[in-house]
């Protein structure tokens, strides 16, 4: 499987880090306490694929659409609490932060980039997925040795089992030379593969977009709006008039609101 790089060059990283925290891969924005509009806080992670238009696979992760920061920064030694505190940032004043995924993929001399918000890839709650698929393992193996379970008790040991926490820590058993950690490789499906352009024609090549959910018309002003300041804010106006917006309707998870802009 293709790993996750970065996406920048040394100089590039040097500007993504001025914005927040740059560690493997992921972009942890810096705080703006000071704007109830643009508070700041998202996380960033770069996903490169240089097999077509394919997203890399996610490795010992799920992508989601929000992260609780605690859960992020806890235990005693973290790379990025320390990090974040050394930027400056009140870490917990924001705590829920948005997810976003920068998302590249080449085919010939051909690019699609896009900055898409974590509901694209979390169309289930995490622990639905996790049961689920345990499920599906549990009652493979049961078939296998032609047992069963009662629905209950099934349904209480898939509940025991939907936390990603409980696979991640490395586990230690008397008398084994070795420890045992299970980690979680996460891939993306053909219909959630906002580059394949059998699923979402609209994504062009040689193009820059942002996606965000959109499932009401309120939802698509407000995100409209938001990005019209944005983009005045950096005296960038005549550049967001030349954007093509768009809705485009998610294979499992309803409507996005896509800004695209050519690179050609």
């Amino acid at each position: 499987m293709e790993n996750t790089k970065h996406l920048t060059t040394a100089g590039e990283d040097c500007i993504l880090a001025s914005l927040g925290c740059l560690i493997n891969s992921k972009l942890y924005y810096k705080l703006n306490d000071s704007d109830v509009q643009f508070t700041g806080g998202e996380l960033i992670e770069l996903k490169d694929s240089k097999k077509g238009y394919s997203v890399a696979s996610f490795n010992s992760t799920i992508p989601t659409g929000e992260k609780d920061i605690k859960k992020l920064t806890e235990g005693e030694k973290n790379t990025i609490r320390t990090q974040m505190q050394e930027a400056g940032n009140n870490i917990f004043s924001l705590p829920i932060r948005q997810v976003f995924y920068l998302i590249r993929g080449k085919k010939q001399r051909n690019v699609k980039v896009c900055l898409t918000h974590g509901k694209f890839f979390e169309t289930v709650p995490v622990s639905t997925l996790i049961s689920e698929s345990f499920g599906q393992a549990l009652e493979e193996r049961l078939n296998e040795l032609g047992e069963s379970l009662s629905p209950s008790l099934k349904r209480n040991l898939l509940d025991l089992f939907g936390e990603q926490q409980t696979f991640s820590r490395t586990r230690s058993v008397d008398d084994a030379s070795v420890r045992l950690r299970f980690r979680i490789m996460t891939e993306v499906k053909a219909g959630a593969n906002i580059l394949n352009p059998n699923q979402y024609s609209q994504i062009g090549d040689n193009t820059l977009s942002f996606a965000v959910p959109c499932h009401s018309d309120a939802e698509r002003n407000q995100q409209h709006n938001k990005m019209k300041i944005a983009f005045q804010e950096m005296d960038c106006e005549k550049l967001f008039s030349q954007m093509e917006v768009f809705s485009l309707q998610h294979h499992f998870n309803g409507k996005f609101l896509i800004f695209q802009a050519n690179l050609s």
